[in-house]
């Protein structure tokens, strides 16, 4: 089952921000709305956030060619899911506040991806674009280098580097970098967190960005490096030719704080021809940024029968700070932050498959606090509201009680989760063209019906009992203790030896891996006259031995290795070899590990 994520219209408005219409608030005052308190900062910077609640997210996560990634773990709170085959997660009842939650996503392969956002009500829906991790320089300790990218940007490094447990590091260094450009559609998908910080005083902000430079620092065992306590660095943010009149000679530097979810200020950029040149102390996400006072805006859009409208798209552009925008949800509302004391427009969008132009524009505020207002959407002949209803099962009958529904409508694609076995999509839809496909997808067990086309019977269309009969096609997971579980679901190899040309005896080879670092391997050698059965871990020493070994990949030692693998299906070529394991371990430092795993693999030869 592979599905293609088609980049929507996200961005395509977008002048220089964020994608979910990212919000601040008054940034010198705790979000009660009381103007007595607008002057107050409060201790900790978390106080602005508002109290805890719990909100539905659903999410895809992709890479720069719109392609969804697998495998991906994501993490909201103290919840964790892995995105499937099509890069999708669903996360229910994650603990977040009412102004503020933060999304993580890490892949091995990747630089680590984030977003925040203001929560709305209903399921929150996010997109994360993954940088792949390609090493652009190496060098090497107690040598003093500058690392430049063909675009000018560029980084100094005194040779001084940490672990991430304060001890010196010594050897070569791979220097991962990427330049994040405002005047770049992709930005505000492939950018952390979103464009709110703290400033040097403790106050919220929410910021103008004129450029990005990511930097992280590896070292030759994968680990994440630093500068070293003492040493600085010079880092060079080129800025477009198009910002330039609005860049100012210094700016604020602005560090994403990956723990926390926002920006911190610290320092700042002086700029020199179309460069901001500025000094700093340790490496992340690099910000030149124009702050401004905010409130949170939460907007909900409405038919002229009082009817939510789901799936659009809304703006909010500022003379001052440009263009924000953010998805319209099930409940037909986002929300974000907007500049405080300021006439703003707002735009309502359609699809760029039918029109480039907005269906409503609107002028609001002044806001001096955080607000919610509703925008109701004048008919037109030219546009036609749809509703797409149905039921989703699995193949056995059963109700599906964590799944989603990809519905893609010319090159939109709209996703949407299961409620109780129960789904329903709302859209705008052109005059000219009635057809459409759904594919439903039961993400607990990896079943999917497939795609199927339909044709909209207006105003509300029933497709009936979906039922997901299509298996993914193959795939490896597995758990280790408590940790997130690892799905691969490429480059999976399965062989079957007979005749012991592979061994000393029948055996088996299993491998799969991601486009990251991640790899699986699996060797069996099997009982002569039943292949199928309970088997322990596989002595390498003893040639006469029968039994699994997964040690390679995962750091296993063979030592109080107890892991009991069940063979339980060998089909011909192009056919399924089935195994599940579990059991404890030691790794090679003596460390006892739990691992349980599932292989569900097309035979190869």
């Amino acid at each position: 089952m592979k599905l293609k994520f088609t980049l929507k219209r996200l961005v395509f408005w977008c002048l220089a921000v964020s994608l979910t219409f990212t919000s601040c608030q008054k940034d010198d005052g705790p979000s009660n709305n009381n103007p007595n308190n607008e002057n107050i900062i409060p201790d900790t910077f978390s106080e602005y956030f508002g109290n805890q609640m719990t909100r539905d997210f659903v999410g895809t996560v992709i890479n720069k060619n719109n392609e969804p990634i697998a495998g991906v773990t994501i993490t909201i709170g103290n919840e964790t899911e892995v995105t499937d085959d099509n890069g999708v997660f669903i996360i229910r009842n994650a603990a977040v506040n009412e102004r503020f939650g933060y999304i993580k996503a890490e892949k091995e392969g990747y630089i680590h991806g984030s977003r925040s956002v203001v929560p709305s009500n209903g399921t929150n829906k996010v997109t994360i674009m993954l940088l792949e991790a390609n090493v652009v320089a190496t060098v090497n300790s107690g040598t003093a280098e500058t690392v430049t990218m063909t675009n000018g940007s560029s980084v100094s490094l005194d040779g001084n580097f940490i672990k991430e447990d304060g001890t010196e590091y010594s050897g070569s260094v791979d220097v991962i970098m990427h330049h994040l450009d405002p005047v770049d559609t992709s930005m505000p998908l492939q950018m952390p967190g979103m464009l709110y910080a703290e400033n040097t005083d403790g106050a919220e902000r929410m910021l103008q960005t004129l450029g990005m430079l990511a930097v992280e620092l590896r070292g030759t065992a994968g680990e994440d490096l630093n500068l070293a306590a003492g040493s600085t660095s010079e880092i060079r943010i080129p800025v477009d030719a198009s910002l330039l009149p609005s860049a100012p000679a210094t700016i604020p530097l602005w560090y994403f704080d990956e723990i926390n979810g926002y920006w911190k200020e610290e320092g700042q950029a002086t700029l020199n021809g179309n460069f901001y040149i500025g000094t700093v102390s340790h490496f992340s996400f690099w910000n030149c940024d124009i702050p401004a006072e905010a409130v949170t805006l939460c907007v909900s859009v409405n038919d002229e029968q009082g009817n939510p409208l789901n799936n659009l798209y809304v703006t909010i552009t500022s003379n001052t700070f440009g263009t924000r925008g953010g998805n319209l949800n099930d409940v037909g509302e986002t929300c974000g932050f907007v500049p405080s004391e300021e006439v703003l427009e707002l735009n309502v969008y359609g699809y760029q498959f039918c029109d480039d132009t907005p269906l409503q524009t609107e002028m609001i505020g002044p806001f001096t606090e955080d607000s919610s207002i509703t925008i109701t959407l004048n008919n037109s002949t030219e546009i036609i509201s749809e509703t797409v209803v149905g039921q989703f099962n699995t193949c056995n009958g059963n109700t599906v009680t964590d799944g989603y529904v990809q519905l893609t409508y010319g090159n939109e694609t709209f996703t949407d989760v299961v409620t109780n076995g129960t789904f329903e999509i709302n859209l705008l839809r052109c005059d000219n063209d009635n057809t459409f496909s759904v594919v439903a997808n039961d993400y607990a067990n990896l079943q999917s019906t497939g795609e199927i086309n339909y044709t909209f019977n207006t105003p509300q269309t029933s497709l009936g009992i979906l039922s997901a009969c299509n298996d993914v096609e193959e795939f490896i997971q597995y758990t280790i203790d408590d940790e997130p579980t690892v799905i691969l679901l490429d480059f999976i190899n399965a062989s079957f030896y007979t005749d012991g040309s592979n061994y000393n005896g029948p055996s088996l080879n299993i491998s799969g891996s991601d486009n990251a670092n991640s790899c699986f391997y699996l060797f069996g050698v099997l009982n002569e006259s039943q292949y199928l059965g309970t088997y322990d871990n596989l002595d390498w020493n003893d040639i006469e031995d029968t039994g699994f070994n997964i040690q390679e990949c995962l750091g296993m030692s063979s030592e109080n290795n107890n892991i009991t693998y069940n063979l339980t299906a060998i089909g011909e070529v192009g056919d399924y070899i089935d195994i599940n394991f579990s059991g404890t371990y030691e790794d090679y430092e003596g460390n006892p590990h739990s691992i349980t795993g599932l292989l569900h693999v097309l035979r190869d030869q």
